[in-house]
């Protein structure tokens, strides 16, 4: 198929990257004491949740320096 070759005005594309507009956007909203409090707290609980965590975790994860104990069956005792 052939295509048309047109010529096509594109003016109007040059022209939007200049346009600048007068309206401003409104001002943001301040956040309420009650929402920066919610805010803070939900990152403190998401913290501690992270150390504790850590603080319960690394002793599962680190390996047993000298196993008090070892467990053997009553078969291997010889009776």
């Amino acid at each position: 198929m052939f295509r048309r070759r047109e010529p096509v005005p594109f003016a109007f594309i040059a022209e939007a990257d200049k346009f600048r507009s007068n309206v401003t956007p409104p001002p943001r909203e301040r956040a309420t004491a009650g929402q920066i409090v919610g805010r803070t707290l939900i990152g403190l609980t998401v913290v501690a949740g992270l150390v504790g965590s850590l603080l319960f975790g690394m002793p599962a994860m680190s390996p047993d320096q000298s196993p008090a104990r070892t467990q053997q069956s009553e078969a291997a005792d010889g009776r």
